[in-house]
């Protein structure tokens, strides 16, 4: 029984994380699909809408988003370099994100103002967490390091929070934003919209995916902490 427990949450845990990864994958054959890059769909959309200040930057492999603070659109190197149907749609994906900001969209600034504050908080619990173990035993003050372990877990699960609140403002990137813009603008060839949906799905389910994770790590906390 305990083993099963286990593999239904390792399954609930880690699939979402293997499907994006294997969606994104997938359409990234053939690389040159179409005509123009990545980069160059993002640029032409920005340029379409109006958007001529944000840039459109090559990132770390793996990291494609909208920078609110830099006004840039970054690109994986393959999604920049390359035109597969993955690079194309990705790129939209993100310019929608760069669309909410001209708009002024307010779960994107929320989660972005919530993003920063919640990492200083996070370090500030892993810090928190560490220090426990010196004021129980070394200070003997219990109330205080139970005081510590509370806030740090709570640094923890907030990262949970923040990715799954996310999920919206994904949401409506990939298909209130980046699909018409994709099919409005002719960028797609018909027979590859259903698969951009797919993508733009599994570019929306990286929060989800990252929230499990995050859930794991938790998780681990409390066994390495519990008595």
């Amino acid at each position: 029984m305990i083993v099963i427990v286990l593999l239904l949450f390792a399954a609930v845990i880690f699939l979402p994380q293997w499907w994006v990864k294997r969606v994104l994958t997938r359409y990234q054959s053939p690389r040159d699909r179409y005509e123009r890059s990545g980069a160059q769909v993002a640029r032409d959309l920005l340029e379409r809408l109006g958007l001529e200040a944000v840039r459109v930057e090559r990132g770390e492999p793996g990291q494609d988003h909208y920078d609110p603070d830099a006004r840039a659109v970054r690109l994986s190197p393959e999604n920049y370099d390359f035109g597969s149907l993955t690079a194309v749609t990705v790129a939209a994906h993100e310019v929608g994100h760069a669309v909410q900001h001209a708009d002024g969209y307010r779960p994107l600034i929320w989660r972005t103002q919530l993003v920063k504050s919640l990492q200083r908080f996070q370090r500030l619990g892993v810090i928190l967490i560490a220090l426990m173990p010196i004021v129980i035993l070394a200070l003997r003050l219990p109330a205080a390091g139970l005081t510590l372990l509370v806030v740090g877990l709570a640094s923890l699960a907030s990262g949970i929070i923040v990715h799954l609140m996310t999920l919206p403002t994904e949401l409506d990137a990939s298909f209130r934003r980046a699909m018409p813009l994709l099919v409005k603008g002719g960028y797609l060839r018909k027979e590859d919209r259903w698969h951009a949906r797919r993508i733009l799905t599994a570019a929306a389910m990286t929060y989800v995916a990252a929230s499990l994770m995050g859930l794991v790590n938790f998780w681990w906390w409390l066994r390495v902490l519990r008595p």
